[in-house]
């Protein structure tokens, strides 16, 4: 992750002068990226009826599907289930109990079977009984080992390029960029800063009750079982309000999850950017939205349209997708 850190600045331009001349180089030419760089404009230039102060510009994201990929599944669940196959050998009674037995078998029908209980019981299982720093330091291990079942590529390198330059652009005009995703806050965490430039009191996720103790005289923040936030849904705004305190002027989603994200932004006075990516491109990336059971997009889908929010066309307003894919032109058609 050290050696991403250097070569971010590589990707995020071509070159400094296409920088200088155009902070989206990753975008092709359309009314999405017309509206990032008017909306932008419009609330730093001072002296403007739409002028926010450097304070008051809060952009917040959500992170699976709008600045990594997560599919074939939530990147955070093949981490859990990767996990409970390193602690297996502590777990001998795992090989003959579900959920566990059929993630040790790769037994796809039977974890389906299992549902959300036995999701839980495997989040449990590997994300929590154990310390902050232990989780995280777990997580960091994973991702400099794991690999992409699709690309071969590293989890931290199956992020979207042109949002990267998205949140550059934004920090350059003093936007602070906040993270506001459903994933465990302490795994985004654990990457969030180096891949994306959002250090880790930006970061806005699902978290566990925690307890302070001292265990053999060095104090720890153990993570219990029990569940203290789930950053879906309306629990965005809620801890949007609750850990920003202030209303964001720029809203970034891919799902219905982001819908409540979305509405509270919108709900603001002055002018604002309700924005969502939707996944087009199954040659790219994959191609999905109004029935999947990852980042299912239809409510958010239907609402964006009607009140004119902008909708990210990844097929069409994207010229590469990842960091380490050449540019694809737009096609004429």
């Amino acid at each position: 992750m050290t050696s991403l850190r250097r070569s971010l600045p590589l990707l995020l331009c071509l070159s400094f002068p296409a920088w200088a001349s155009d902070p989206l180089p990753s975008w092709n030419e359309g009314p999405s990226k017309q509206h990032i760089i008017e909306f932008v404009q419009a609330v730093t230039a001072e002296g403007s009826t739409d002028y926010v102060k450097p304070a008051e510009r809060i952009a917040v994201f959500d992170n699976d599907g709008t600045l990594w990929t997560e599919q074939p599944a939530y990147f955070q669940v093949l981490f859990a289930f990767d996990e409970i196959k390193r602690l297996a050998p502590q777990h001998p009674d795992w090989k003959t109990t579900q959920p566990f037995k059929a993630v040790l078998e790769n037994d796809h029908q039977a974890l389906a079977q299992s549902g959300m209980d036995g999701l839980l019981k495997i989040i449990g299982a590997t994300h929590t009984g154990i310390s902050t720093e232990t989780f995280i330091a777990n997580a960091k291990a994973w991702l400099t080992q794991a690999r992409h079942p699709k690309t071969g590529k590293p989890y931290t390198e199956m992020i979207y390029q042109p949002m990267l330059e998205m949140l550059d652009y934004l920090r350059s005009q003093q936007f602070k960029t906040y993270i506001v995703s459903g994933g465990d806050t302490a795994f985004m965490r654990a990457f969030a800063d180096v891949v994306y430039g959002v250090p880790p009191e930006q970061v806005i996720g699902s978290s566990f009750v925690t307890q302070f103790q001292i265990n053999d005289g060095k104090p720890q923040i153990l993570r219990t079982a029990k569940l203290a936030h789930n950053d879906d849904g309306p629990g965005k705004p809620e801890s949007i309000d609750a850990v920003i305190g202030r209303r964001p002027i720029l809203a970034f989603g891919n799902s219905d999850g982001d819908l409540q994200m979305l509405q509270w932004t919108a709900a603001g006075a002055g002018k604002r950017f309700m924005g969502l990516v939707h996944h087009t491109d199954a040659a790219r990336e994959w191609a999905y939205d109004r029935n999947s059971s990852v980042g299912r997009l239809d409510k958010a889908l239907d609402e964006a349209n009607t009140k004119g929010w902008t909708v990210v066309d990844m097929a069409a307003d994207w010229r590469r997708i990842y960091p380490f894919e050449p540019v694809v032109q737009k096609q004429v058609q």
